[in-house]
């Protein structure tokens, strides 16, 4: 945790683990408090938000008393059931957090279980469950019912149900119990009225079996994992979180499950990231298919082929709501104090209404993947993708707000271009492996113009570099993708020399401290937002990439590409997951876990295995 953010009595963002049911998750404490859930899917309004506001947010806290004591936090092995154990001079105690799957889900419907057991000894615990419905702007009443409590908003109303005695406290309820070894107290919150819970009460017994049914789920889902390298283990936990993060009625993949968590301490690079973009498509398809799990790459191509037949023409939009629809205007909620201080707390997303022409490349190119490594796409959706891609070639040279999605003016950004050319190149690839009708005429003489375009323009010959955007020569950590997407040989001497400055500190005018990466220099008047940013965690692993596949080369950056990669892992959090970013005391930053980070961790160990063993 960064010592100079006061979380005024919250959790850090990195002491914090996910569980979930594929439909949304709560981030769960070290010390035992529920932090965050949206309720009944990732972009509904919160029930719990004591991430961004400690004291008016809402949380649920299982913790022995008193506090203080020594905590461990950890995934039951290769799924994504919680276990936070306390220990404590009078015993040890064990809180296991899960959302239902497999065999238990189906018979006890959506819920969030807790069971604290005293596994030596003797303690005493407190609950203390105090929701906040709908980002804390809703009342609720409270109701103490046979079995345990209601709480009841205008939106929304839930059950906590347990056989613990438990008493009103303001707006939530406590309990305060004491447990002895091998015995257990189990508390469950679902949606519900007001009614008595005790017939949905569970045992010991049926916890333990939903316990394992949940355990059985995960287990059998990561044994269709295919990596077998050097990373196993943080692989296929970037797999489960990732796993975590889809939507499964369609497919899609939220980009993480939080909003407004900052990237500056105290600062307003706080945004909304709870809706699926297209960008991550194509990140997406691939790493799934690298490693095995080709069912969810298949539902989320299927999710992009049903948002592409829905779109006219025009531009496409770059980001959805879960379901399809339009993501909700952005808003500030002035009432809570934010994560450590930092305003505004924002739900819905601006960027939403921005030009960002990059999408078309990583649309595209995920549709080549799977049509070349899954199944072969359907005519209805190749008339989609022509449009589209007759779209951009009338539309590359415009304008734009970028990958980094800036809030200041318009620019031609490098990167852009760059996935401008990529959806046209997959685009004539994928026409003529199949045979499909094109204009290939257009297609083929738009793509070498935008090639041609990005040499004279996008190369600034003084610093030997790619930059960012024409005529402004400040680098940006975007371009290290140009081999991965293959625009240019690896080994190419401009991509060598840009590979090069990239990876120098600041000082000296790269963007690298000590292997992790900013994505580029913070500047208000390039982004129109105020305050810096710590190094992003996916560019730091699209270095590692960009170094091993230019090691063919430069041996000597193969070892490096190593250290670094195994230094960012060391960045995890104690479960192996990561936020957006690393801020510069190491603590992390930006919404939590982030797909693209974990997506780009699974790419980057796939390509380095494969060229360490041919090394080998």
């Amino acid at each position: 945790m960064n010592p100079h953010v006061d979380l005024k009595g919250g959790v850090a963002i990195e002491d914090h683990g996910v569980i979930g049911d594929l439909r949304t998750v709560a981030l769960v404490g070290n010390e035992g408090t529920i932090d965050w859930l949206c309720y009944p899917h990732f972009d509904s309004p919160s029930v719990f938000a004591a991430l961004v506001d400690p004291r008016k947010g809402g949380h649920w806290r299982v913790s022995p008393e008193p506090d203080g004591v020594l905590k461990r936090q950890f995934y039951w092995p290769d799924t994504n059931v919680l276990v936070t154990r306390f220990y404590t001079p009078d015993g040890v105690g064990e809180l296991i957090d899960l959302m239902p799957l497999g065999r238990g889900a189906k018979a006890e419907g959506r819920e969030i279980l807790r069971r604290i057991r005293v596994v030596r000894g003797q303690m005493s615990f407190r609950m203390e469950c105090f929701p906040a419905f709908n980002y804390a702007r809703d009342e609720h009443g409270t109701h103490l019912v046979k079995g345990g409590a209601v709480f009841v908003s205008p939106g929304l109303s839930m059950q906590l149900i347990t056989p613990v005695p438990l008493e009103q406290e303001g707006t939530g309820v406590v309990a305060h119990f004491t447990l002895k070894e091998s015995e257990s107290a189990v508390f469950t919150l679902r949606e519900g009225g007001v009614e008595s819970c005790h017939h949905r009460m569970h045992t010991h017994e049926s916890a333990e079996h939903v316990f394992r049914d949940t355990v059985d789920y995960w287990r059998h889902w990561l044994s269709k994992c295919k990596y077998t390298g050097r990373w196993r283990e943080m692989v296929q936990r970037s797999a489960l979180a990732l796993k975590l993060m889809t939507f499964e009625p369609s497919g899609a993949i939220v980009a993480a499950p939080t909003c407004s968590l900052p990237e500056s301490p105290g600062g307003t690079r706080n945004w909304d990231y709870r809706y699926c973009w297209l960008r991550d498509a194509a990140f997406t398809v691939y790493a799934f298919m690298r490693i095995g799990f080709d069912e969810e790459a298949a539902a989320f191509m299927r999710w992009v082929e049903a948002r592409c037949a829905e779109v006219g023409d025009g531009p496409l939009p770059l980001m959805f709501c879960l379901d399809g629809s339009p993501v909700p205007h952005e808003e500030e909620l002035t009432h809570l104090d934010g994560y450590g201080g930092a305003k505004p707390v924002r739900i819905g997303n601006l960027a939403a209404n921005q030009l960002q022409l990059d999408i078309y490349g990583e649309l595209m190119d995920s549709v080549y993947l799977s049509n070349k490594y899954a199944a072969p796409i359907s005519y209805d959706f190749w008339r989609h993708l022509r449009r589209m891609v007759d779209w951009v070639c009338d539309h590359w040279q415009l304008e734009d707000e970028g990958i980094w999605e800036i809030r200041g003016s318009r620019r031609h950004f490098v990167y852009s271009k760059l996935m401008c050319w990529v959806a046209v190149d997959r685009a004539i690839r994928l026409a003529d492996k199949r045979s499909l009708p094109a204009d290939r005429a257009k297609w083929l003489t738009t793509r070498d113009t935008i090639f041609e375009d990005i040499m004279e323009k996008g190369f600034c010959k003084q610093k030997g570099a790619f930059i960012q955007a024409y005529g402004h020569d400040a680098l940006d950590a975007a371009n290290l993708l140009m081999p991965l997407v293959f625009f240019l040989s690896p080994v190419d001497p401009r991509m060598l020399s840009t590979l090069d400055l990239i990876r120098k500190s600041p000082r000296e005018g790269g963007l690298t401290s000590d292997g992790l990466v900013f994505r580029y220099e913070a500047d208000e008047k390039l982004d129109g937002i105020e305050g810096s940013e710590g190094t992003f965690n996916l560019c730091s692993f699209w270095l590692v990439e960009a170094m091993t596949r230019a090691s063919a080369a430069r041996p000597d950056l193969l070892d490096e590409a190593r250290l670094i990669f195994e230094r960012m892992q060391g960045y995890a959090n104690h479960l192996g997951l990561y936020a957006e970013q690393t801020g510069m005391s190491g603590e992390a930053m930006g919404n939590f876990p982030q797909a693209l980070t974990h997506l780009s961790l699974i790419s980057a160990a796939y390509n380095l295995d494969r060229t360490l063993g041919r090394h080998d």
